[in-house]
């Protein structure tokens, strides 16, 4: 009689798991897979460039500006575009995130706009000559910002390069294969090193298979990321922004959404960092 009742009590504690079971996956399936934005707007941009930069950045620019205006297409996002940094606070507090497109604040009071919107939580992407910086810039703050110090060399003419991606763990890495080739560019390399810097997460580097990088100004040797975040700062840098090849090349046209999405959705992004 005993032996009866423990069989009958296992087959009603495996009827229960097993109604648990279909209970949970029922819940899952339920779930819907997707986010619709419907008639909301998920966040304002605002992209900053100048028409009177070197014949290649504008290039770049004017191509940046119609890639990420195909990225807005149902207005998932709102943006402007400013041929000039604003010099105010309130201005640059309107938007979710900045895009600087080879320019750069130049006096005191964009500069301290800028500053005050980073510190207060405000996000960046920055392309190419926007981290340029040497002796005669006198920003200490930009360098803090950026997490490397001044300009050192870059290669010349502009080429394509083999890279490699440092981490595949970070939201903007993670569909990028481990090395790739990216479409012809200048690139600079900068002293220190962002990636002596302990608050850096270097993302992607130019590959040391490419030394002798270069036909007519030629780098040697060193560390050449072209890619980072400082984790102080909502902000990615991206060394590319030269020349009119910048789009041809669908990874890298990846690598520039997810570092957009990364920067503009961070509630949406920081739920897919993939565990180690």
């Amino acid at each position: 009689m005993n032996h009866q009742i423990k069989n009958y009590n296992y087959r009603l504690l495996s009827l229960a798991l097993m109604l648990l079971c279909c209970v949970a996956q029922a819940q899952v399936t339920d779930k819907y897979p997707a986010d619709y934005a419907g008639d909301r707007i998920r966040f304002h941009a605002l992209f900053i460039w100048d028409p009177n930069a070197e014949s290649a950045h504008v290039e770049f620019d004017q191509q940046a500006l119609h890639f990420f205006h195909k990225l807005s297409y149902g207005e998932g996002f709102t943006y402007d575009v400013r041929t000039e940094c604003p010099n105010s606070l309130d201005s640059l507090k309107r938007y979710d995130v900045v895009v600087m497109l080879n320019a750069l604040p130049h006096d005191a009071d964009q500069r301290k706009a800028f500053e005050q919107y980073m510190e207060q939580g405000g996000g960046w992407i920055g392309f190419h000559a926007t981290g340029y910086n040497d002796k005669d810039t006198h920003w200490p703050w930009f360098n803090e910002f950026l997490g490397c110090g001044t300009f050192l060399c870059n290669n010349w003419p502009p080429q394509p390069a083999l890279v490699e991606v440092d981490t595949q763990l970070h939201p903007i890495t993670r569909t990028l294969p481990k090395e790739f080739v990216v479409p012809a560019s200048e690139f600079y390399q900068f002293s220190p090193s962002p990636r002596d810097n302990k608050d850096v997460e270097v993302l992607v580097s130019i590959s040391p298979k490419n030394y002798p990088f270069g036909i007519k100004d030629i780098v040697l040797f060193g560390d050449f990321p072209i890619v980072w975040t400082n984790k102080n700062y909502r902000m990615v840098y991206l060394n590319m922004g030269h020349g009119d090849e910048g789009f041809i090349d669908a990874t890298q046209n990846l690598l520039f959404t997810n570092a957009f999405r990364w920067i503009s959705l961070p509630s949406v992004s920081s739920s897919e960092t993939p565990k180690e």
